[in-house]
C-alpha cells in the first residue's frame, strides 16, 4: 500500500519547541532543580551551599546545552531538507518503506523529493514496546499519516524482496529490547530486494551526543550496537555519513549469500 504523495505544503517537522512540549517534564525537573538549588544555597552552611549552587548551574547547562544542540540538529541542519541523502542513494530511494515508532516525520520529505518513487509507511507504535512518554505526546500532536500501515518489529506487512530502500529515522532506538531490534532488523532484511539498503538514521551513544545531552545521551544506543544487529541480518556497511555533527546517517547494504 503506498501513501498518498502530499499536496499542501508539509507541516513543518518538530523542532526545538515541539522536543520541549515533548518532553516538558524533563525541563520541569530540571528548572525546579535550579530554582531550588539556587534558593536554597543562602539558606545553607558554606559546604552544602557549594554543593547547592554546583547542582543548580550544572542543571542549568545541561538543560542549555541539549536546548541548544537539539536547536542546531533539528531547526537549524539538513536533516530534514534530506540533502544529505544523494551521498548514502545517488540513485534514489526507489520502492521504499519508512517505518515509524510513533513520531513520523521522514515520509512527507522524502514523497516530496522523490514523487515518483513508490512509498509504503509502517507504525510500529505500542505502549508496551515504545514507553516513553515524550513518543506518547508527539503521536498525539503528529496523528499517522492516512494511508499508515501498523506493524509489528517480528511482522512488517509489506511483501518479501519488495523494497529497494528502507528508511528507519530515529526509530529503532525507541525499541528498547533487544530481542526486537533484532527481530525488525530480520524483517528488515525480508523486505529488501536483493542489493536493496537500509538507511538508519540515529543519534549515537558517543562523546559528541554525551556532552550536548548528558546523561540523556544514554537513552541513543551505540554505534556498535547498530553494527551488532546489522551483521547479525546480513546488511553490510556501505557507507555512513554525519549530520550537523550529533546524528549518523548508515546505509547498509543486502547483499544475499
Amino acid at each position: 500500500m503506498t501513501a498518498p504523495t502530499p499536496t499542501a505544503p508539509p507541516q513543518r517537522p518538530s523542532g526545538v519547541r515541539e522536543v520541549i512540549g515533548y518532553n516538558w517534564p524533563m525541563y520541569a525537573a530540571g528548572l525546579s532543580a535550579v530554582a531550588g538549588g539556587l534558593a536554597l544555597a543562602p539558606r545553607l552552611p558554606r559546604v552544602p551551599a557549594t554543593l547547592a549552587r554546583t547542582g543548580a548551574l550544572t542543571a542549568a547547562a545541561l538543560l542549555l546545552g541539549s536546548t541548544a544542540a537539539c536547536w542546531w540538529v533539528y531547526d537549524h541542519s539538513q536533516l530534514y531538507s534530506l540533502d544529505w541523502l544523494p551521498d548514502l542513494l545517488p540513485d534514489g530511494p526507489g520502492d521504499h518503506l519508512v517505518l515509524s515508532t510513533g513520531l513520523e516525520e521522514t515520509s512527507r520529505p522524502l514523497a516530496v523529493r522523490h514523487p515518483r518513487s513508490r512509498q509504503t509507511v509502517v507504525d510500529l507504535y505500542d505502549p508496551a514496546l515504545t514507553t516513553e512518554g515524550s513518543i506518547r505526546r508527539a503521536r498525539r500532536r503528529v496523528p499517522p499519516r492516512p494511508g499508515t500501515l501498523p506493524g509489528r518489529p517480528s511482522r512488517l506487512p509489506v511483501a518479501t524482496g519488495s523494497q529497494d530502500t528502507v528508511f528507519a529515522v530515529f526509530a529503532a532506538h525507541e525499541l528498547r529490547r533487544a530481542a526486537d531490534r533484532e527481530a525488525l532488523f530480520a524483517e528488515i532484511t525480508r523486505t529488501l530486494r536483493p542489493g536493496g539498503t537500509l538507511v538508519l538514521v540515529e543519534h549515537l551513544r558517543d562523546r559528541s551526543n554525551t556532552a550536548a545531552f548528558g546523561p540523556g545521551a544514554w537513552h541513543f544506543m551505540p554505534r556498535r550496537e547498530w553494527l551488532r544487529l546489522a551483521d547479525g541480518a546480513c546488511l553490510r556497511t556501505v557507507t555512513e555519513t554525519r549530520i550537523a555533527h550529533l546524528v549518523t546517517a548508515f546505509a547498509f547494504r543486502w547483499r544475499p549469500a
